[in-house]
Protein backbone atom coordinates (compact mmCIF):
# COMPACT_ATOMS: atom_id res chain seq x y z
CA UNK A 1 0.00 0.00 0.00
CA UNK A 2 1.42 3.32 -1.10
CA UNK A 3 1.01 6.88 0.03
CA UNK A 4 -2.36 8.47 0.45
CA UNK A 5 -4.33 9.13 -2.75
CA UNK A 6 -6.02 12.45 -3.38
CA UNK A 7 -9.59 11.68 -4.33
CA UNK A 8 -13.25 12.58 -4.08
CA UNK A 9 -16.23 10.31 -3.56
CA UNK A 10 -19.97 10.95 -3.35
CA UNK A 11 -22.51 8.38 -2.21
CA UNK A 12 -25.89 7.84 -0.61
CA UNK A 13 -24.80 7.19 2.99
CA UNK A 14 -22.02 8.62 5.22
CA UNK A 15 -20.52 5.18 5.79
CA UNK A 16 -20.59 4.33 2.08
CA UNK A 17 -18.55 7.45 1.33
CA UNK A 18 -16.33 6.87 4.39
CA UNK A 19 -15.38 3.41 3.12
CA UNK A 20 -14.09 4.95 -0.11
CA UNK A 21 -12.23 7.66 1.77
CA UNK A 22 -10.50 5.03 3.95
CA UNK A 23 -9.25 3.29 0.82
CA UNK A 24 -7.96 6.58 -0.64
CA UNK A 25 -6.03 7.10 2.60
CA UNK A 26 -4.50 3.63 2.18
CA UNK A 27 -3.27 4.55 -1.31
CA UNK A 28 -6.00 2.90 -3.38
CA UNK A 29 -7.20 4.36 -6.66
CA UNK A 30 -10.72 5.51 -7.58
CA UNK A 31 -11.74 1.97 -8.51
CA UNK A 32 -10.52 0.51 -5.20
CA UNK A 33 -12.43 3.26 -3.36
CA UNK A 34 -15.58 2.68 -5.40
CA UNK A 35 -15.55 -1.09 -4.82
CA UNK A 36 -15.05 -0.56 -1.07
CA UNK A 37 -17.97 1.87 -1.08
CA UNK A 38 -20.08 -0.64 -3.03
CA UNK A 39 -19.41 -3.32 -0.44
CA UNK A 40 -20.21 -0.86 2.36
CA UNK A 41 -23.48 0.07 0.66
CA UNK A 42 -24.54 -3.59 0.89
CA UNK A 43 -24.39 -3.12 4.67
CA UNK A 44 -25.64 0.42 5.26
CA UNK A 45 -27.97 0.84 2.24
CA UNK A 46 -29.30 -2.71 2.16
CA UNK A 47 -32.87 -1.68 1.29
CA UNK A 48 -31.50 -0.22 -1.97
CA UNK A 49 -28.67 -2.55 -2.94
CA UNK A 50 -27.12 -5.86 -1.91
CA UNK A 51 -24.69 -8.57 -2.90
CA UNK A 52 -27.76 -10.36 -4.29
CA UNK A 53 -28.52 -7.58 -6.80
CA UNK A 54 -26.88 -6.16 -9.91
CA UNK A 55 -25.62 -2.97 -11.49
CA UNK A 56 -23.29 -1.12 -13.84
CA UNK A 57 -19.92 0.57 -13.42
CA UNK A 58 -18.59 3.08 -15.95
CA UNK A 59 -14.82 3.43 -15.76
CA UNK A 60 -12.39 5.96 -17.21
CA UNK A 61 -8.78 4.96 -16.54
CA UNK A 62 -5.75 7.23 -16.33
CA UNK A 63 -4.68 5.61 -19.62
CA UNK A 64 -7.91 7.09 -21.11
CA UNK A 65 -9.63 3.72 -21.56
CA UNK A 66 -13.43 3.79 -21.16
CA UNK A 67 -15.27 0.61 -20.10
CA UNK A 68 -18.86 -0.05 -19.10
CA UNK A 69 -19.04 -3.10 -16.84
CA UNK A 70 -22.53 -4.62 -17.06
CA UNK A 71 -23.18 -6.89 -14.08
CA UNK A 72 -26.92 -6.37 -13.99
CA UNK A 73 -29.33 -9.24 -13.43
CA UNK A 74 -29.96 -11.90 -16.07
CA UNK A 75 -33.20 -13.75 -16.73
CA UNK A 76 -33.10 -17.50 -15.96
CA UNK A 77 -32.15 -20.09 -18.59
CA UNK A 78 -35.51 -21.85 -18.31
CA UNK A 79 -39.06 -21.17 -17.20
CA UNK A 80 -41.30 -23.28 -14.98
CA UNK A 81 -45.02 -23.73 -14.68
CA UNK A 82 -46.50 -20.81 -12.78
CA UNK A 83 -48.15 -23.07 -10.21
CA UNK A 84 -44.62 -24.09 -9.19
CA UNK A 85 -43.50 -20.50 -8.65
CA UNK A 86 -43.47 -18.58 -5.34
CA UNK A 87 -44.42 -15.10 -6.61
CA UNK A 88 -46.89 -12.81 -4.91
CA UNK A 89 -47.81 -9.13 -4.49
CA UNK A 90 -47.38 -7.06 -1.34
CA UNK A 91 -48.62 -3.54 -0.68
CA UNK A 92 -46.31 -0.75 0.47
CA UNK A 93 -47.92 2.25 2.13
CA UNK A 94 -46.36 5.58 1.21
CA UNK A 95 -48.67 7.54 3.47
CA UNK A 96 -50.64 9.10 0.62
CA UNK A 97 -50.61 6.18 -1.80
CA UNK A 98 -50.36 2.40 -1.85
CA UNK A 99 -47.90 0.79 -4.29
CA UNK A 100 -47.87 -2.90 -5.17
CA UNK A 101 -44.61 -4.84 -5.47
CA UNK A 102 -44.06 -8.51 -6.32
CA UNK A 103 -41.67 -10.61 -4.28
CA UNK A 104 -40.97 -14.24 -3.40
CA UNK A 105 -38.54 -16.88 -4.67
CA UNK A 106 -39.95 -16.58 -8.20
CA UNK A 107 -39.04 -12.88 -8.35
CA UNK A 108 -35.28 -13.58 -8.15
CA UNK A 109 -33.14 -13.07 -11.26
CA UNK A 110 -29.49 -14.13 -11.56
CA UNK A 111 -27.48 -11.80 -9.25
CA UNK A 112 -24.42 -10.06 -10.69
CA UNK A 113 -22.99 -7.71 -8.04
CA UNK A 114 -20.48 -10.20 -6.61
CA UNK A 115 -19.03 -11.22 -9.98
CA UNK A 116 -18.95 -7.56 -11.00
CA UNK A 117 -16.95 -6.63 -7.91
CA UNK A 118 -14.35 -9.32 -8.52
CA UNK A 119 -13.96 -8.72 -12.26
CA UNK A 120 -13.57 -4.96 -11.86
CA UNK A 121 -11.11 -5.47 -8.99
CA UNK A 122 -9.06 -7.90 -11.04
CA UNK A 123 -8.91 -5.52 -14.00
CA UNK A 124 -8.59 -2.09 -12.38
CA UNK A 125 -7.92 -2.48 -8.65
CA UNK A 126 -4.54 -2.02 -6.97
CA UNK A 127 -5.12 -3.04 -3.34
CA UNK A 128 -5.87 -6.60 -2.15
CA UNK A 129 -9.57 -7.47 -2.10
CA UNK A 130 -9.32 -8.23 1.62
CA UNK A 131 -8.28 -4.62 2.26
CA UNK A 132 -11.09 -3.26 0.10
CA UNK A 133 -13.65 -5.37 1.97
CA UNK A 134 -12.46 -4.41 5.46
CA UNK A 135 -14.60 -1.26 5.95
CA UNK A 136 -17.79 -3.13 4.99
CA UNK A 137 -16.86 -6.04 7.26
CA UNK A 138 -16.31 -3.57 10.11
CA UNK A 139 -19.73 -1.91 9.60
CA UNK A 140 -21.48 -5.29 9.44
CA UNK A 141 -19.65 -6.83 12.41
CA UNK A 142 -19.50 -3.85 14.77
CA UNK A 143 -22.65 -2.10 13.59
CA UNK A 144 -23.54 1.31 12.22
CA UNK A 145 -25.88 3.94 13.63
CA UNK A 146 -29.22 4.07 11.86
CA UNK A 147 -29.93 7.35 10.05
CA UNK A 148 -33.38 8.85 9.58
CA UNK A 149 -33.25 7.69 5.95
CA UNK A 150 -32.43 4.13 7.08
CA UNK A 151 -35.45 4.21 9.38
CA UNK A 152 -37.66 5.61 6.60
CA UNK A 153 -36.53 2.85 4.22
CA UNK A 154 -37.10 0.10 6.76
CA UNK A 155 -40.55 1.37 7.65
CA UNK A 156 -41.52 1.73 3.99
CA UNK A 157 -40.51 -1.82 3.06
CA UNK A 158 -41.73 -3.42 6.30
CA UNK A 159 -43.80 -6.20 4.62
CA UNK A 160 -40.69 -7.34 2.72
CA UNK A 161 -38.20 -7.01 5.57
CA UNK A 162 -40.35 -8.94 8.06
CA UNK A 163 -41.42 -11.76 5.73
CA UNK A 164 -38.78 -14.33 6.80
CA UNK A 165 -36.97 -15.10 10.10
CA UNK A 166 -33.61 -14.51 8.37
CA UNK A 167 -34.60 -10.99 7.29
CA UNK A 168 -36.17 -10.21 10.67
CA UNK A 169 -32.83 -11.09 12.26
CA UNK A 170 -31.28 -8.18 10.33
CA UNK A 171 -34.02 -5.57 10.33
CA UNK A 172 -36.00 -6.32 13.50
CA UNK A 173 -33.63 -8.19 15.82
CA UNK A 174 -35.64 -7.25 18.93
CA UNK A 175 -39.09 -7.84 17.43
CA UNK A 176 -39.73 -4.44 15.85
CA UNK A 177 -37.96 -2.57 13.03
CA UNK A 178 -34.80 -0.72 14.01
CA UNK A 179 -35.12 3.07 14.34
CA UNK A 180 -32.91 6.11 13.88
CA UNK A 181 -30.11 6.22 16.46
CA UNK A 182 -30.14 2.46 17.11
CA UNK A 183 -27.25 0.26 16.01
CA UNK A 184 -27.75 -2.15 13.12
CA UNK A 185 -25.62 -5.28 12.90
CA UNK A 186 -25.32 -7.96 10.21
CA UNK A 187 -22.73 -10.37 11.57
CA UNK A 188 -23.71 -13.05 9.05
CA UNK A 189 -22.89 -10.65 6.20
CA UNK A 190 -19.57 -9.82 7.86
CA UNK A 191 -18.70 -13.52 7.80
CA UNK A 192 -19.87 -13.85 4.18
CA UNK A 193 -17.61 -10.97 3.15
CA UNK A 194 -14.69 -12.57 5.00
CA UNK A 195 -15.35 -15.79 3.10
CA UNK A 196 -15.48 -13.94 -0.22
CA UNK A 197 -12.18 -12.21 0.64
CA UNK A 198 -10.54 -15.52 1.48
CA UNK A 199 -11.99 -17.89 -1.11
CA UNK A 200 -13.05 -15.61 -3.95
CA UNK A 201 -16.31 -15.41 -5.86
CA UNK A 202 -16.63 -19.22 -6.09
CA UNK A 203 -18.00 -19.21 -2.55
CA UNK A 204 -21.03 -17.25 -3.77
CA UNK A 205 -21.62 -18.87 -7.17
CA UNK A 206 -20.40 -22.44 -6.48
CA UNK A 207 -19.76 -22.99 -2.76
CA UNK A 208 -21.93 -23.41 0.33
CA UNK A 209 -23.79 -20.12 -0.25
CA UNK A 210 -24.79 -21.23 -3.72
CA UNK A 211 -25.76 -24.68 -2.48
CA UNK A 212 -28.09 -23.31 0.21
CA UNK A 213 -29.56 -20.75 -2.20
CA UNK A 214 -30.32 -23.30 -4.92
CA UNK A 215 -31.75 -25.80 -2.46
CA UNK A 216 -34.25 -23.17 -1.28
CA UNK A 217 -35.04 -21.82 -4.75
CA UNK A 218 -35.89 -25.30 -5.98
CA UNK A 219 -39.11 -24.90 -3.96
CA UNK A 220 -40.52 -21.92 -5.85
CA UNK A 221 -37.81 -20.09 -7.75
CA UNK A 222 -36.44 -20.26 -11.26
CA UNK A 223 -32.68 -20.25 -10.65
CA UNK A 224 -30.53 -23.35 -10.98
CA UNK A 225 -26.82 -24.17 -10.81
CA UNK A 226 -26.68 -23.71 -14.60
CA UNK A 227 -27.90 -20.12 -14.23
CA UNK A 228 -25.15 -19.23 -11.76
CA UNK A 229 -22.49 -21.03 -13.81
CA UNK A 230 -23.50 -19.34 -17.07
CA UNK A 231 -23.61 -15.78 -15.71
CA UNK A 232 -20.97 -13.40 -17.06
CA UNK A 233 -20.03 -9.76 -16.56
CA UNK A 234 -20.22 -8.03 -19.94
CA UNK A 235 -17.66 -5.36 -20.75
CA UNK A 236 -19.30 -2.92 -23.15
CA UNK A 237 -18.16 0.11 -25.09
CA UNK A 238 -19.91 3.09 -23.45
CA UNK A 239 -22.46 5.07 -25.42
CA UNK A 240 -20.67 8.28 -26.45
CA UNK A 241 -22.18 11.57 -27.62
CA UNK A 242 -21.01 15.17 -27.75
CA UNK A 243 -22.92 17.95 -26.00
CA UNK A 244 -21.92 21.63 -25.95
CA UNK A 245 -18.29 20.69 -26.79
CA UNK A 246 -18.12 18.15 -23.97
CA UNK A 247 -17.90 14.38 -24.44
CA UNK A 248 -20.53 12.39 -22.58
CA UNK A 249 -20.19 8.67 -21.81
CA UNK A 250 -23.05 6.63 -20.43
CA UNK A 251 -24.67 3.19 -20.27
CA UNK A 252 -25.39 1.72 -23.74
CA UNK A 253 -28.27 -0.59 -24.77
CA UNK A 254 -29.73 -2.99 -23.85
CA UNK A 255 -29.92 -0.72 -20.80
CA UNK A 256 -32.39 2.05 -21.65
CA UNK A 257 -31.58 5.03 -19.43
CA UNK A 258 -28.36 6.14 -21.14
CA UNK A 259 -29.66 6.27 -24.69
CA UNK A 260 -32.81 8.14 -23.58
CA UNK A 261 -30.63 10.73 -21.80
CA UNK A 262 -28.53 11.00 -24.97
CA UNK A 263 -31.65 11.50 -27.10
CA UNK A 264 -32.94 14.23 -24.77
CA UNK A 265 -29.59 16.03 -24.77
CA UNK A 266 -29.45 15.92 -28.57
CA UNK A 267 -32.84 17.65 -28.62
CA UNK A 268 -31.78 20.18 -26.00
CA UNK A 269 -28.56 20.94 -27.87
CA UNK A 270 -30.56 22.50 -30.71
CA UNK A 271 -31.76 25.27 -28.41
CA UNK A 272 -29.67 28.28 -27.46
CA UNK A 273 -30.14 28.39 -23.69
CA UNK A 274 -27.79 31.34 -23.15
CA UNK A 275 -30.70 33.75 -23.45
CA UNK A 276 -33.08 31.61 -21.38
CA UNK A 277 -33.43 32.46 -17.69
CA UNK A 278 -33.02 29.43 -15.47
CA UNK A 279 -36.29 28.48 -13.79
CA UNK A 280 -38.38 30.70 -16.02
CA UNK A 281 -41.62 29.59 -17.66
CA UNK A 282 -39.74 29.35 -20.96
CA UNK A 283 -37.07 27.10 -19.42
CA UNK A 284 -39.69 24.86 -17.85
CA UNK A 285 -41.59 24.56 -21.13
CA UNK A 286 -38.41 23.48 -22.94
CA UNK A 287 -37.63 20.78 -20.35
CA UNK A 288 -41.19 19.47 -20.37
CA UNK A 289 -41.25 19.27 -24.16
CA UNK A 290 -37.88 17.49 -24.28
CA UNK A 291 -39.10 14.90 -21.73
CA UNK A 292 -42.39 14.49 -23.56
CA UNK A 293 -40.76 14.00 -26.98
CA UNK A 294 -38.23 11.56 -25.55
CA UNK A 295 -41.09 9.44 -24.19
CA UNK A 296 -42.81 9.58 -27.59
CA UNK A 297 -39.66 8.53 -29.40
CA UNK A 298 -39.13 5.71 -26.93
CA UNK A 299 -42.57 4.30 -27.68
CA UNK A 300 -42.26 4.84 -31.42
CA UNK A 301 -38.81 3.50 -32.20
CA UNK A 302 -36.92 2.27 -29.12
CA UNK A 303 -38.91 -0.31 -27.13
CA UNK A 304 -39.62 -2.57 -30.09
CA UNK A 305 -35.98 -2.43 -31.29
CA UNK A 306 -34.29 -2.63 -27.88
CA UNK A 307 -32.16 -5.71 -28.61
CA UNK A 308 -31.30 -4.83 -32.24
CA UNK A 309 -27.58 -4.45 -32.86
CA UNK A 310 -28.04 -1.12 -34.65
CA UNK A 311 -30.39 0.48 -32.11
CA UNK A 312 -27.95 3.32 -31.26
CA UNK A 313 -27.48 4.33 -34.91
CA UNK A 314 -31.23 4.04 -35.53
CA UNK A 315 -32.44 5.95 -32.47
CA UNK A 316 -29.81 8.70 -32.48
CA UNK A 317 -29.70 9.17 -36.25
CA UNK A 318 -29.98 12.70 -37.63
CA UNK A 319 -32.99 11.63 -39.68
CA UNK A 320 -34.94 10.30 -36.70
CA UNK A 321 -34.00 13.23 -34.46
CA UNK A 322 -34.98 15.76 -37.13
CA UNK A 323 -38.72 15.18 -36.72
CA UNK A 324 -38.46 15.78 -33.00
CA UNK A 325 -36.25 18.85 -33.45
CA UNK A 326 -39.02 20.41 -35.52
CA UNK A 327 -41.65 19.60 -32.88
CA UNK A 328 -39.45 21.01 -30.14
CA UNK A 329 -39.07 24.29 -31.98
CA UNK A 330 -42.59 25.09 -32.30
CA UNK A 331 -47.15 9.93 -7.87
CA UNK A 332 -44.89 9.00 -4.97
CA UNK A 333 -42.75 6.01 -5.88
CA UNK A 334 -39.84 4.16 -4.34
CA UNK A 335 -36.72 3.82 -6.48
CA UNK A 336 -34.64 0.99 -5.07
CA UNK A 337 -31.31 2.07 -6.50
CA UNK A 338 -28.22 3.80 -5.19
CA UNK A 339 -25.23 5.48 -6.79
CA UNK A 340 -21.52 6.14 -6.10
CA UNK A 341 -19.19 8.51 -7.98
CA UNK A 342 -15.42 8.69 -7.45
CA UNK A 343 -12.40 10.38 -9.00
CA UNK A 344 -8.71 10.52 -8.13
CA UNK A 345 -5.80 12.86 -8.84
CA UNK A 346 -4.28 10.44 -11.38
CA UNK A 347 -7.27 10.82 -13.71
CA UNK A 348 -9.19 7.65 -12.85
CA UNK A 349 -12.96 8.01 -12.55
CA UNK A 350 -15.73 5.56 -11.65
CA UNK A 351 -19.50 5.88 -11.76
CA UNK A 352 -21.48 2.94 -10.39
CA UNK A 353 -25.20 2.37 -9.92
CA UNK A 354 -26.48 -0.79 -8.21
CA UNK A 355 -29.82 -2.14 -7.06
CA UNK A 356 -31.52 -5.03 -5.33
CA UNK A 357 -34.99 -3.97 -6.44
CA UNK A 358 -37.06 -3.87 -3.28
CA UNK A 359 -35.56 -7.24 -2.35
CA UNK A 360 -37.31 -10.59 -2.78
CA UNK A 361 -37.59 -10.93 1.04
CA UNK A 362 -35.51 -14.15 0.81
CA UNK A 363 -32.20 -14.03 2.69
CA UNK A 364 -29.80 -16.91 2.08
CA UNK A 365 -29.72 -18.54 5.55
CA UNK A 366 -26.58 -17.78 7.52
CA UNK A 367 -25.23 -15.26 4.99
CA UNK A 368 -27.04 -11.97 5.70
CA UNK A 369 -27.58 -11.56 1.93
CA UNK A 370 -31.05 -10.80 0.57
CA UNK A 371 -31.59 -11.66 -3.09
CA UNK A 372 -33.19 -9.32 -5.63
CA UNK A 373 -36.76 -9.21 -6.97
CA UNK A 374 -35.90 -8.04 -10.51
CA UNK A 375 -38.41 -10.46 -12.07
CA UNK A 376 -41.08 -8.79 -9.92
CA UNK A 377 -40.20 -5.20 -10.84
CA UNK A 378 -42.97 -3.77 -13.05
CA UNK A 379 -40.60 -1.19 -14.61
CA UNK A 380 -38.22 -3.97 -15.69
CA UNK A 381 -40.97 -6.22 -17.09
CA UNK A 382 -42.90 -3.96 -19.50
CA UNK A 383 -44.47 -6.93 -21.30
CA UNK A 384 -45.88 -8.29 -18.04
CA UNK A 385 -44.60 -10.62 -15.34
CA UNK A 386 -43.26 -14.03 -16.45
CA UNK A 387 -43.22 -12.82 -20.08
CA UNK A 388 -39.42 -12.35 -20.13
CA UNK A 389 -37.20 -14.08 -22.67
CA UNK A 390 -34.85 -16.68 -21.19
CA UNK A 391 -31.15 -15.97 -20.68
CA UNK A 392 -31.31 -12.28 -21.49
CA UNK A 393 -29.80 -9.26 -19.75
CA UNK A 394 -32.62 -7.29 -18.14
CA UNK A 395 -32.92 -3.71 -19.42
CA UNK A 396 -32.55 -0.96 -16.82
CA UNK A 397 -32.82 2.82 -16.41
CA UNK A 398 -29.50 2.88 -14.50
CA UNK A 399 -27.23 5.38 -16.22
CA UNK A 400 -23.78 5.84 -14.67
CA UNK A 401 -22.37 8.80 -16.59
CA UNK A 402 -19.04 10.54 -17.21
CA UNK A 403 -18.52 13.97 -18.77
CA UNK A 404 -15.07 14.50 -20.31
CA UNK A 405 -13.38 17.73 -21.35
CA UNK A 406 -10.33 17.40 -23.60
CA UNK A 407 -10.24 13.69 -22.79
CA UNK A 408 -10.10 14.22 -19.01
CA UNK A 409 -12.89 13.49 -16.50
CA UNK A 410 -14.76 16.71 -15.70
CA UNK A 411 -17.85 15.34 -13.93
CA UNK A 412 -18.85 11.88 -12.68
CA UNK A 413 -22.51 11.34 -11.88
CA UNK A 414 -25.45 8.98 -11.75
CA UNK A 415 -28.68 8.51 -9.85
CA UNK A 416 -31.11 6.18 -8.22
CA UNK A 417 -34.83 6.57 -8.77
CA UNK A 418 -36.31 4.13 -11.31
CA UNK A 419 -37.93 6.05 -14.20
CA UNK A 420 -36.78 9.37 -12.76
CA UNK A 421 -33.11 8.46 -13.16
CA UNK A 422 -32.88 9.79 -16.70
CA UNK A 423 -34.73 13.06 -16.08
CA UNK A 424 -32.68 13.73 -12.93
CA UNK A 425 -29.38 13.19 -14.76
CA UNK A 426 -30.58 15.20 -17.76
CA UNK A 427 -31.35 18.22 -15.58
CA UNK A 428 -28.10 18.03 -13.60
CA UNK A 429 -26.08 17.83 -16.85
CA UNK A 430 -27.93 20.85 -18.26
CA UNK A 431 -27.46 22.74 -14.98
CA UNK A 432 -23.71 22.10 -15.18
CA UNK A 433 -23.05 22.65 -18.87
CA UNK A 434 -25.78 25.07 -19.97
CA UNK A 435 -26.04 27.24 -16.87
CA UNK A 436 -22.55 26.72 -15.40
CA UNK A 437 -23.85 25.98 -11.90
CA UNK A 438 -21.50 24.67 -9.23
CA UNK A 439 -21.75 20.93 -8.69
CA UNK A 440 -23.63 21.29 -5.40
CA UNK A 441 -26.18 23.72 -6.84
CA UNK A 442 -26.59 21.64 -10.01
CA UNK A 443 -27.30 18.48 -8.00
CA UNK A 444 -29.51 19.96 -5.30
CA UNK A 445 -31.57 22.40 -7.32
CA UNK A 446 -35.30 21.75 -7.73
CA UNK A 447 -36.31 19.33 -10.48
CA UNK A 448 -39.30 18.40 -12.57
CA UNK A 449 -40.41 15.07 -14.00
CA UNK A 450 -42.83 14.56 -16.89
CA UNK A 451 -44.41 11.14 -17.40
CA UNK A 452 -47.81 9.80 -18.46
CA UNK A 453 -49.28 13.32 -18.83
CA UNK A 454 -48.35 14.26 -15.27
CA UNK A 455 -45.90 17.08 -14.58
CA UNK A 456 -44.27 16.74 -11.14
CA UNK A 457 -42.61 19.94 -9.86
CA UNK A 458 -40.44 20.42 -6.79
CA UNK A 459 -40.72 23.74 -4.92
CA UNK A 460 -38.20 26.36 -6.04
CA UNK A 461 -37.17 29.88 -5.09
CA UNK A 462 -37.25 30.65 -8.83
CA UNK A 463 -40.84 29.46 -9.12
CA UNK A 464 -42.01 32.74 -10.60
CA UNK A 465 -43.44 31.12 -13.72
CA UNK A 466 -47.15 31.14 -14.32
CA UNK A 467 -48.36 27.54 -14.54
CA UNK A 468 -51.29 28.72 -16.63
CA UNK A 469 -48.85 29.72 -19.37
CA UNK A 470 -47.22 26.32 -19.72
CA UNK A 471 -49.79 25.35 -22.39
CA UNK A 472 -49.87 21.73 -21.31
CA UNK A 473 -52.21 19.35 -23.06
CA UNK A 474 -55.72 19.41 -21.66
CA UNK A 475 -55.33 15.88 -20.31
CA UNK A 476 -52.16 16.78 -18.40
CA UNK A 477 -52.06 17.18 -14.64
CA UNK A 478 -49.69 19.28 -12.55
CA UNK A 479 -48.44 17.90 -9.24
CA UNK A 480 -46.82 20.61 -7.13
CA UNK A 481 -44.75 19.01 -4.39
CA UNK A 482 -44.57 20.73 -1.01
CA UNK A 483 -40.97 19.67 -0.41
CA UNK A 484 -38.01 18.15 -2.21
CA UNK A 485 -38.40 14.38 -2.38
CA UNK A 486 -36.47 11.21 -3.23
CA UNK A 487 -39.11 10.65 -5.95
CA UNK A 488 -36.97 12.99 -8.09
CA UNK A 489 -33.89 10.76 -7.88
CA UNK A 490 -30.65 10.82 -5.94
CA UNK A 491 -27.74 12.21 -7.98
CA UNK A 492 -24.37 11.79 -6.25
CA UNK A 493 -21.56 13.42 -8.22
CA UNK A 494 -17.89 14.42 -8.15
CA UNK A 495 -15.94 16.67 -10.50
CA UNK A 496 -13.05 19.00 -11.21
CA UNK A 497 -13.47 22.76 -10.82
CA UNK A 498 -12.08 25.37 -13.23
CA UNK A 499 -9.13 25.82 -10.86
CA UNK A 500 -8.34 22.10 -10.98
CA UNK A 501 -9.61 21.19 -7.53
CA UNK A 502 -11.79 18.17 -6.87
CA UNK A 503 -15.35 18.78 -5.76
CA UNK A 504 -18.36 16.65 -4.90
CA UNK A 505 -22.04 16.75 -4.03
CA UNK A 506 -24.41 14.26 -2.45
CA UNK A 507 -28.10 14.61 -3.25
CA UNK A 508 -29.81 15.85 -0.09
CA UNK A 509 -33.07 14.18 -1.22
CA UNK A 510 -31.45 10.87 -0.25
CA UNK A 511 -29.09 12.15 2.45
CA UNK A 512 -26.15 11.91 0.06
CA UNK A 513 -22.61 12.67 1.20
CA UNK A 514 -19.46 13.83 -0.62
CA UNK A 515 -15.94 13.55 0.81
CA UNK A 516 -13.07 15.36 -0.89
CA UNK A 517 -9.32 15.42 -0.28
CA UNK A 518 -7.44 17.97 -2.40
CA UNK A 519 -4.23 17.99 -0.40
CA UNK A 520 -1.50 15.47 0.29
CA UNK A 521 -0.18 15.14 3.81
Amino acid sequence: MGKKTRGAIAAGHPKTAEAGQIIFELGGNAFDATLAAMLASFVVESTLTAAGGGGFLLAHTKEKENILFDFFSQTPLQKKLLDQIDFYPINVNFGGAIQEFHIGLGSIAVPGNVLGLFQIHQKLGTLPFSVIAEPAINYAENGFIMTDFNEFSYRLLEPILLAYPESRKIYAPHGSLLKQGEISYNKDLAQSLRELSKNGLESFYQGDMAGQMLQDLARGGYLTHADLKAYRVIERKPLKISYRNYELLTNPPPSSGGILIAFALKLLEQIDLTSVQFGSTEHLKILIRVMELTNQARNQKYNSNLYNNNIVELFLSTEFLQDYHQELSGVNKWGSTTHISAIDADGNAASVTTSNGEGSSYVIPGTGIMLNNMLGEADLNPLGFHQWSCNQRISSMMSPTLILQDGQPKFVLGSGGANRIRTAILQVISNLLDFQFSLDVAVNHSRIHWENHVLNIEPSSEQEFDLNHLHLASSAKIALWEAHNMFFGGVHAVGITKTGKMTGAGDFRRKGVALIDNFCE
